[in-house]
């Protein structure tokens, strides 16, 4: 084995690309799983990474095995394939945004074969994990954290320890819940203003900078406003199933869901009238088409 431990990483897509750079970048030998889309596989391999032709050849090849899924059951099933292979004494760190529920279960069926489970969600967009300025919320004993936390700071520019294994994934959750209700929050108030003689630019012209600003609400404006479409690279559909997944735990832990329930149906609405690839921000048009607007940016 070489001073650095092999790396491997399944899920090099509009996140996982940028981390994975990071990665062989920094010194790190690194093997990924091909993809439908060549072009990041094609990046990666110019960079210096291996390409694995299956899950078996890159768990053989790696100590460590980062996934970068679209959730939990993309990530059980890999797990399952990463087990069979023979993984014990590997370390698998679940960087998707996963059902902490699943993720507990899959911690102790890895536990059985020999494998440490970490979770390590993400919040921030595919340019912070280009630039390696993601964050990380690890869900881990101390001492796998101390461990993994080196490899981890090749992407990610704030790193906390949240947790033992699952409670990661339960933050991440929790991080999307208030997020993804902002998006919600937004494109109610932005179609009540429209309604009553209030364009997007003026509501703007308010919010940007006051207290009620912050980074999401500048990218999600970045949309309504500028008509930007990189504004915010987040499928509505992910953000259909991240609020499934907090729907889940809330009913899991027997908290009464009045406000995560009615933010995961206007994501349930957008996903089921055919906007599930759009991004993020596009939540706020079909807000307003459903009420009969047009949204005017001033521009």
């Amino acid at each position: 084995m070489s001073e650095k431990p092999q790396i491997g990483f399944i899920g090099v897509g509009l996140m996982g690309q940028g981390m994975a750079k990071n990665l062989v970048e920094k010194g790190y030998p690194l093997t990924i799983l091909g993809h439908r889309n060549r072009a990041p596989v094609e990046d990666l391999k110019g960079r210096g990474a291996k390409e694995a032709e299956d899950v078996a050849a890159l768990t053989e090849a790696s100590d460590v095995i980062f996934l970068c899924l679209p959730g939990s059951p993309q990530v059980e099933a890999v797990v399952g394939e990463i087990l069979a292979a023979g993984a014990s004494g590997k370390t698998i760190i679940d960087t998707s945004t996963s059902n902490p529920v699943s993720t507990r279960a899959l911690v102790e069926k890895c536990r059985a074969d020999g494998v440490t489970l970490i979770d390590a969600p993400l919040s921030r967009t595919p340019k912070e994990a280009w630039e390696g300025l993601l964050d990380a919320m690890v869900g881990a004993s101390e001492a796998d954290f101390d461990r993994v936390q080196p490899i981890i700071a090749t992407w990610a520019g704030k790193i906390v320890r949240v947790g033992e294994p699952g409670a990661g994934h339960t933050m991440k959750l929790l991080n999307n819940f208030l997020s993804l209700g902002y998006a919600a929050i937004y494109s109610e108030a932005l179609a009540i203003g429209a309604k009553n003689g209030l364009d997007a630019a003026t509501f703007h012209s308010i919010i940007g900078g006051g207290r009620m600003d912050c980074g999401f609400y500048q990218t999600f404006m970045k949309w309504v406003v500028e008509r930007d479409p990189d504004a915010h690279k987040f499928a509505l559909k992910n953000a259909h199933k991240d609020m499934r997944y907090v729907v889940s735990l809330a009913n899991e832990s027997g908290i009464a869901s009045h406000v995560s329930s009615a933010v995961k149906n206007n994501f349930a609405t957008a996903d089921a009238t055919g906007h599930g690839e759009e991004y993020l921000p596009r939540i706020a048009d079909i807000v307003a088409e459903l009420n009969g607007i047009k949204h005017e940016t001033g521009s």
